[in-house]
């Protein structure tokens, strides 16, 4: 389970996050919810360690995890699918994974696992990252990720941008890591498919949790999302 604790984070003289909390347990899906520049991606980057941490705890499964460097969050199998999916552009399929591998020195059968949930990748494994196209940019990004085996996967925006079948895809991987117990926290605009996947909803405002709700509540009252939004 992923805890996060008080949280203050910005960059530089800027703080986004004001005491932010938020709880991600293993087999659920917790959407983090919020207008543009509430502070998602910013809880994101702070929980990863790419931006440091003023106050505040990020618990995994009890271990404090707030204040390594940035290297070592990933190695605690903590994986992250950035908005953009910040690939390595001039290497090949292939070698973006082979890195992913390298963090926790895992074998072939990680990769084959990855490669099995995304078989168009085994078509590209020789292509440069730059050269695909953006659904297979956001495979590749995502089956990196996976290749960390991770505990809690943070997913930002990952169906943006995106045709139906290549977000019907995405949907179907992240619920089979939900029901492998891995613990997912979603960024993601599509009220559908929030309404699909949460088990539970965070509503940032400000940099700070303002509600969380159960999926069911935001079924049995779809409304809530718009209200909440503004959408």
């Amino acid at each position: 389970m992923l805890r996060v604790e008080g949280l203050d984070a910005g960059y530089g003289d800027v703080r986004i996050l004001f005491g932010f909390d938020l709880i991600a347990r293993s087999g659920e899906i917790t959407c983090l919810l919020g207008r543009n520049g509430a502070g998602k991606t910013t809880a994101l980057k702070a929980i990863m360690g790419l931006i440091p941490a003023s106050a505040g705890r990020v618990m995994l499964d009890g271990e404090e995890i707030a204040g390594l460097p940035a290297h070592e969050v990933p190695r605690r199998r903590v994986g992250y699918v950035p908005q953009g999916r910040r690939l390595f552009a001039e290497l090949t399929v292939a070698e973006n994974i082979e890195i992913a591998l390298m963090v926790r020195r895992a074998g072939s059968d990680v990769r084959e696992r990855a490669l099995d949930l995304f078989p168009r990748l085994r078509e590209r494994l020789d292509q440069r990252a730059d050269t695909l196209s953006g659904g297979e940019q956001q495979m590749l990004a995502t089956a990196r990720a996976l290749c960390l085996e991770p505990r809690v996967l943070l997913l930002d925006e990952p169906t943006e941008g995106l045709q139906p079948s290549m977000v019907d895809l995405i949907r179907d991987v992240t619920l089979r890591l939900k029901r492998e117990g891995v613990a997912v926290v979603l960024v993601e605009q599509r009220i559908d498919a929030v309404l699909a996947l949460a088990d539970r909803a965070c509503f940032i405002e400000n940099g700070r949790n303002r509600e969380t709700l159960t999926g069911d509540a935001l079924r049995a009252e779809p409304g809530l999302l718009e209200a909440r939004l503004g959408v």
